[in-house]
Order: structure tokens, then C-alpha cells, then sequence
């Protein structure tokens, strides 16, 4: 327990009253220790001891490797669903049919009325092609494509198609256009006001579809291998507690941020029952499945700087102290305990046994009959199986 103490007979510890143990000679440390391999020394504790002292074993084994990575990000409006509903024309608004943020509208709903003296002549020309079809001045073959044009000129005013069907019908072109909903969405901005003038580009009305959102969250730069486009994501918000949304990883930026050494990762988020909404701040969990690998418990090691060490059973109260290298830490997102454990790399094979349990007794052991004196510095051999 206290490796500090030293005394040249038999006795008790003066700090924790337990028996003092002999220090038995062993066989000097190798110069060139391997990850993998012997260091050079074993030690012995007796059984009944390591019983007593509550020493505990795994063995090494396969283990399929699922863990969780989480973020956090905020909610946005998909670009592809935001309709900028922009004048093509120049005049005045006449009259609005919706007129405030948050109202909902379908596609091909009135939103305004606006006069413009603009809207005469693109009319008045599919009026003349209509009669000159019609009077047979002209062979249809050739017409047809004038009249067509003639249609997408006034589609690229705004002009509805029932206002283009009417016009044809009575022949009568008119000043004012009826401005209709490019989709179903609801409306975020609504700028304009009764009486106002518009020109051309002036900004009308913006409507959003909110059927699905865009959720950009930030990754560490470690964390982007393990992410591909298409992985499943569960999206969890404080707004809604107990309740979990469902979404996919769309797009990862491609670009690391030099500061924060993160980068950003779109989910596409379904949101048929438009509960969430654009700015909301969301946690993200990604499960991920590494496969199966070699994985030994994460109280098993014992960190010594820049190296882990474990100790290896050698039967017979028997131990050897062994560097070994692991990868990621991860709890198995499955086991219903919640262990953790380190991903074995190099250093062990399976089947072997080592201890997880009472570590430091068994460290402070080690310490006590000098066998992790002088450790050198290791070469690399990998994880046999």
C-alpha cells in the first residue's frame, strides 16, 4: 500500500498497520522492452493475498465497438425551401391578403394585389397573336411557339396561370396582378404595406417550408472519420423534453476550423408536424459501429505518462507488468451497465488475462519489489488475435 516504506525487518506498516512483505530479488529489466512482449521481470503475490486485496481479472476478447459521439447545433430552414417572393414589375400595392409573419399559406394562394400599368402590353401581345391565330392570317405551325413565348413572358411577371387562362377567355388585359404563393410554407417577413411602392427586385413577401429543417452542428476534427453522408442521428432538444427526433447526416463541410479544431456537419431533420422551428438549439447524438476489435476494461490500465500498463496474469500468483498501446475510449452504447473500455492496439493477445480490478494495490506491489524500475522506451508490435 505505501511503497515508501522501507524497513530491514519484519513488522507492520506504521501508516496503515498492514504486514510488511520481503522484497524477493528478480531478474533485471531488458534494456529494449517491447510493447507486447515480456518485460523482463514478473512478480508474485499469492493467491489468498490477490483474494484478500480484491484483485479482479478480464480477459482479453473481441468486443464489438459501439459508442455514441455528441454535439450540439442549431436548427435552420432548409435553402432549397425558402421562397423569396420578389416584384418583376413596377407600380403599387393595392391590397394585401396576408399580411404578417407566422401566417401559413399554400401554394397559389393570393398574398397581394398589385397595379402596375407594366402588365398591359405582355398582354395585350398574347391577345393579338391569340386573334391572328384565330383569323387564320397566319398558318398555326408558326404561331403556336409566338404564343407560347408570349404565356412565359407573363409567367415571368408573376401572372398566374388562371389570370393567363382568364385573359385568353375574355380577351380583356388588366393593370393589376394578383400575387400568388410560389408554396406552402409560412410567412417570415412581410415588408410591405398598403399604398407602397415596388420596383423592380423590391423584396414582397418570404414564405418558408418548414416540412424539414436543416440542423448544423459542429464535430471535432477526430470525430470526422467516424461520420458519413446518410448516418442516422438522433436530435434531442431542451424544448422538448423526453422526446426524440430523427434525422441523417445531408453534407459535411469539407474545411476544418483552424481555432476550435471543429467542423461543420448538416443533419436533415423531418419536421411533418412542424414542431420545430429555425434558431432552436439542439443536442445531436451519432451512434456509431466500428465493428468488432480487440478491447480490454478501462479501469485495466494504468497510466505511466505517455504509456498504459497493464499487468498480465501468469498463473500462480505470478504477474508481469506490460505496456500496451489502445486507441479510443468508448462505452458500449448497448451494454445496459455502461462499462467502459479502451480499444486494444498493440501490446496483447487474446485470450491472455489481466487485472481489472485493484490496480493500484496491485501497482503499489509492483513498487514495493522493484520490477517497474528502469522501464525503457518500447517499440510497437499490433493486437493479435
Amino acid at each position: 500500500m505505501h511503497p515508501s516504506i522501507h524497513e530491514k525487518a519484519p513488522g507492520k506498516c506504521p501508516i496503515c498497520g498492514m504486514d510488511l512483505v520481503p522484497v524477493k530479488p528478480e531478474r533485471a529489466l531488458s534494456d529494449s522492452t517491447n510493447i507486447g512482449q515480456s518485460q523482463g521481470r514478473e512478480f508474485s503475490i499469492p493467491v489468498e493475498r490477490q483474494q484478500r486485496i480484491g484483485v479482479v481479472y478480464a480477459e482479453v476478447q473481441p468486443k464489438r465497438i459501439r459508442f455514441d459521439i455528441r454535439a450540439v447545433g442549431t436548427l435552420e430552414a432548409d435553402q432549397g425551401q425558402i421562397f423569396e417572393c420578389v416584384a418583376r414589375v413596377d407600380g403599387y400595392i393595392e391590397g394585401l391578403q396576408v399580411t404578417s409573419p407566422g401566417e401559413r399559406v399554400t401554394g397559389g394562394q393570393p398574398l397581394m394585389t398589385i397595379y402596375s400599368p407594366d402588365l398591359r402590353a405582355p398582354q395585350q401581345e398574347l391577345i393579338n397573336l391569340l386573334k391572328a391565330e384565330a383569323g387564320g392570317s397566319a398558318p398555326p405551325a408558326s404561331m403556336d411557339p409566338l404564343i407560347d413565348l408570349a404565356r412565359r413572358r407573363l409567367q415571368f411577371l408573376n401572372v398566374g396561370d388562371s389570370e393567363i387562362s382568364e385573359l385568353e377567355r375574355t380577351g380583356q388585359p388588366t393593370d393589376r396582378l394578383l400575387f400568388r404563393s410560389p408554396g406552402d410554407g409560412v410567412v417570415s417577413e412581410a415588408p410591405m404595406k398598403v399604398g407602397m411602392g415596388v420596383r423592380r427586385g423590391d423584396k414582397l413577401m418570404t414564405v418558408v417550408n418548414l416540412s424539414r429543417l436543416w440542423l448544423w452542428a459542429n464535430f471535432y476534427e477526430n470525430e470526422i472519420e467516424l461520420l458519413r453522408e446518410g448516418l442516422p442521428v438522433t436530435v434531442i432538444l431542451p424544448a422538448f423534453p423526453g422526446r426524440k427526433f430523427a434525422g441523417q447526416i445531408g453534407a459535411i463541410n469539407p474545411s476544418i476550423d483552424p481555432v476550435r479544431g471543429t467542423t461543420l456537419v448538416r443533419v436533415d431533420v423531418p419536421n411533418q408536424d412542424r414542431k420545430l422551428r429555425p434558431g432552436m438549439y439542439v443536442n445531436v447524438i451519432v451512434n456509431i459501429d466500428a465493428g468488432a476489435a480487440l478491447a480490454i476494461p478501462f479501469d485495466s490500465v494504468l497510466p505511466t505518462g505517455s504509456r498504459m500498463l497493464v499487468f498480465v496474469d501468469k498463473g500462480s500468483g505470478k504477474l508481469e507488468p506490460r505496456f500496451v498501446q489502445v486507441g479510443r475510449q468508448f462505452v458500449d452504447s448497448a451494454d445496459p451497465n455502461q462499462e467502459r473500455y479502451y480499444q486494444l492496439t498493440a501490446g496483447l493477445r487474446q485470450g491472455e488475462r489481466i487485472v481489472s480490478g485493484a490496480n493500484f494495490l496491485i501497482d503499489a506491489e509492483a513498487q514495493i519489489q522493484g520490477v517497474l524500475k528502469d522501464f525503457g522506451e518500447t517499440s510497437t508490435i499490433r493486437a493479435e488475435r
